[in-house]
């Protein structure tokens, strides 16, 4: 059944961000959880720790689940990126990105004016199309899309190619 779903969480950013990566909206495992990419399949953070040479102490359903949260924002801002979804809201069934109706982008204004953000990438096709459509005309920034790191992508995208695909963020 599809839910009309406001976007609940807060970009993970600050003044010395200069690398955007956008997903579509949250999925009900991370809504639930109060943070990005938190469903236990999805290899968003075992791919960006591995392009940085990083080491997660915490995993995404790990019952240490503040900490889990404290290190994968400390993981953004260490390495000058900043983490939103290009949806503000939408109407959508589960997590199932083919079911968006009634898009609403969310306002960048305040990133930008406030950090160095001159890169953009998208965590799929869908978060792609909607900010290529709904986003660039007002930031000007072009995006590059990335392959998604949900499990539903696992058969297409091994995690070895992931992490080559995401290593475009670390140069």
């Amino acid at each position: 059944e599809r839910s009309h779903i406001i976007h609940p969480l807060a970009p993970v950013w600050d003044a010395s961000s200069r690398t955007l990566i956008l997903g579509t909206m949250p999925s009900p495992a991370s809504r639930a959880a109060g943070f990005y990419y938190m469903h236990a399949q999805n290899r968003f953070w075992p791919v960006l720790a591995a392009v940085f040479g990083d080491t997660l102490l915490f995993a995404n359903n790990d019952e240490r689940h503040d900490e889990a949260v404290a290190e994968r924002r400390a993981l953004i801002l260490r390495h000058h990126l900043a983490l939103w979804d290009v949806l503000a809201g939408c109407d959508i069934t589960g997590a199932d990105d083919a079911s968006i109706r009634n898009p609403v982008p969310n306002d960048f204004s305040e990133i930008l004016a406030g950090s160095d953000i001159s890169r953009v990438y998208c965590t799929g096709k869908t978060s792609y199309r909607y900010y290529m459509r709904l986003c660039l005309p007002e930031t000007g920034i072009d995006a590059v899309c990335l392959p998604s790191t949900s499990a539903a992508n696992r058969g297409r995208w091994p995690l070895a190619d992931l992490i080559r695909a995401y290593g475009v963020i670390a140069e």
